[in-house]
């Protein structure tokens, strides 16, 4: 039986619990606290709208009848409004006619662990911030001046002055966040052909002629929910990294995934991105950790590429995975769709 309200508040484990529409009715101070807000201020909040990635949103919808068993959610991340992100492993049960949420706070990790991400890559990419700033000043000024002295009939020579300029100040955004931790943006509807083709923008400047770009879309996609930028970041990391791997060929293939299984959940439909190249493909002996900080397989490599694609793919609530070999990869990305609504 679950406990009455005022034993709750007694425990150090954090809960909260929810009307039957799924608002948040009351929860214990130690779930306050945890999350460093006022109980107050969060009664009446959707339950759904303290999960930053929206991973609560399909799991009270698979779970809308009553079971017996409470449902286990792994490392959910939570925060309230523009606070920090924090994660636990929570059990969800029925509570009355509402919802008991209880969370296990999880504050480490083993090194080898994905969940270790966030904190460890916004470390590690912090220290670099600092040496870019100066740099991409120097860069965009000297796009401007360049695009100055371009003859007016230029067009070419313009539209790479244009790029060189939008990827600064876009990078110079980047480092701020980093340097200023401020709320994400909040997502949009956009056009994931728009994203790559900004992409095979910044591949043809970088590559030039020396690798074949190939587009493989489905026109049919719908729009999906996200910041474009975030999305460029991550998947140029993935063209640049097939480049630097020396392929000759790199192709890009959009497709519809239906009942698409995202970590523990299944959607009824999913954005395919393969990023598929014949280069000389992921090292085995970094299979096992090739998405963790500060892992490259390069000596001039950083490591970062590859962490903060999944990390922006997990922002997307979507899962990124990859299969290797010696002349052929493919990195995919999984991003939920929207549902069809019926006529």
């Amino acid at each position: 039986m679950t406990p009455a309200a005022p034993d709750l508040d007694q425990l150090t484990t954090p809960f909260a619990w929810t009307t039957a529409d799924a608002r948040i009715a009351g929860c214990n101070l130690a779930f306050a606290r945890w999350l460093g807000v006022g109980a107050r201020r969060l009664l009446g909040l959707p339950l759904t709208a303290l999960a930053s990635d929206g991973g609560l949103d399909a799991v009270l919808d698979r779970a809308a009848e009553p079971a017996d068993a409470p449902l286990r959610l792994r490392r959910l991340g939570l925060r309230f409004s523009d606070g920090a992100e924090r994660f636990c492993d929570a059990w969800l049960s029925r509570r009355d006619e509402g919802w008991l949420l209880e969370a296990h706070p999880v504050d480490e990790f083993p090194d080898d662990d994905p969940a270790r991400l966030p904190s460890a890559l916004s470390a590690a990419l912090r220290g670099l911030a600092h040496e870019l700033r100066n740099p991409l000043a120097g860069l965009k000024g000297a796009a401007q001046l360049l695009a100055r002295r371009l003859d007016p009939h230029d067009a070419d020579g313009h539209a790479l002055t244009s790029l060189i300029d939008a990827e600064t100040v876009r990078l110079t955004a980047l480092l701020d966040r980093l340097l200023s931790p401020a709320p994400a943006q909040p997502h949009a509807p956009l056009n994931v052909h728009g994203v790559l083709e900004r992409v095979l923008r910044l591949a043809e400047s970088d590559a030039g002629w020396a690798v074949r770009l190939v587009r493989d879309y489905d026109p049919s996609l719908p729009d999906i929910d996200g910041d474009a930028d975030r999305l460029t970041q991550a998947t140029w990391n993935l063209v640049r990294n097939a480049i630097e791997a020396g392929a000759s060929q790199v192709t890009l293939r959009t497709r519809a995934e239906h009942a698409a299984r995202i970590g523990e959940l299944v959607h009824p439909l999913a954005l395919r991105l393969d990023i598929s190249d014949d280069g000389r493909g992921v090292p085995a002996e970094l299979a096992d950790r090739l998405f963790l900080p500060l892992v490259s397989g390069r000596a001039e490599g950083t490591g970062l590429g590859l962490a903060l694609a999944q990390q922006v793919v997990r922002e997307h609530r979507g899962a990124l995975s990859y299969r290797s070999r010696p002349g052929h990869t493919v990195f995919t990305l999984l991003l939920p769709l929207p549902e069809p609504v019926d006529a």
